[in-house]
């Protein structure tokens, strides 16, 4: 047991010694305040900002459009389904869906929004859309196991009382557990921020700051960093203000800031659950 984690340890600490070392170097209030407008070839400048817009406003709208279902669902699940062929149904797509690979859900939704706009639309909708389709059932799973830990005993005792059982869901069963239902959202953002195959067909990639999620391609920080990593850069022999590297180091400068923003929601989801423990 030990030695498995050591070997975690190291791994995790290889990772971020290699994100610092390879990504400290081009972050500067320039890289993370401009976008990539203009910028070609291997020019020293551009920054990520767009991607970031993208980033936050894409997982915004996933968000807007996951927690609500998947609260929803997870209190179908666990205070009224009981043991229905219907709650079992759901419970086992659920499942299915927890599994489904990143990019099916991308096809989707390109193919719900080319159906219903057309084939040439690319926005942030369609990729949080897309993004959505992943989250909702981490949201369920991990939020109905979050209600399941509530006694019994507190549901009984309001029953006997005569509040009524919407009533008891709402000022019982969820405040008891919002903690825990708060950690579940949190992590289910963390886990869809650094999707990149479904954006990839559904926002695309964008040079400049769309702030606009109904029109327009969007590009996030997982797509920056694809998109920057693959392009190679030729300098001319006495070419000024070129680097050959500059893509590659754009590509980890924004990982790391993408891996920083991953720790700060875990972090920022472990310090609300404590204070609403507290609270409790």
């Amino acid at each position: 047991m030990w030695l498995c984690g050591l070997l975690v340890l190291a791994i995790l600490i290889s990772i971020g010694y290699e994100l610092i070392s390879r990504g400290m170097g081009i972050i500067s209030p320039y890289f993370l305040s401009v976008s990539m407008k203009g910028v070609y070839g291997g020019m020293q400048a551009g920054g990520i900002y767009h991607a970031m817009v993208g980033t936050l406003l894409i997982t915004l709208v996933a968000a807007v459009i996951s927690v609500p279902l998947g609260l929803a669902v997870a209190i179908y699940l666990t205070e009224y389904a009981g043991n229905t062929k219907f709650a079992k149904l759901t419970t086992t797509l659920v499942d299915v869906m927890t599994g489904i690979p990143s990019i099916v859900a991308g096809l989707f939704a390109a193919a719900l929004f080319t159906i219903v706009i057309g084939p040439a639309y690319r926005s942030g909708l369609m990729g949080a859309v897309a993004l959505s389709v992943l989250m909702i059932p981490l949201v369920v799973r991990s939020s109905a196991e979050m209600l399941r830990l509530v006694p019994n005993d507190l549901r009984e005792a309001s029953y006997a009382l005569g509040v009524p059982k919407w009533r008891t869901v709402v000022s019982i069963v969820l405040r008891t557990s919002a903690a825990g239902l708060v950690t579940s959202v949190v992590v289910a953002i963390a886990r869809i921020v650094g999707e990149t195959a479904p954006l990839l067909i559904t926002a695309g990639m964008f040079d400049a700051i769309n702030s606009n999620v109904f029109s327009g391609r969007m590009e996030t920080l997982p797509v920056y960093i694809y998109q920057q990593y693959t392009s190679t850069v030729s300098c001319a022999a006495h070419a000024v203000n070129c680097s050959p590297t500059i893509n590659v180091d754009r590509a980890w400068g924004a990982a790391l800031v993408l891996v920083f923003a991953v720790l700060v929601l875990n972090l920022g989801a472990r310090f609300v659950a404590k204070k609403l423990s507290i609270g409790k």
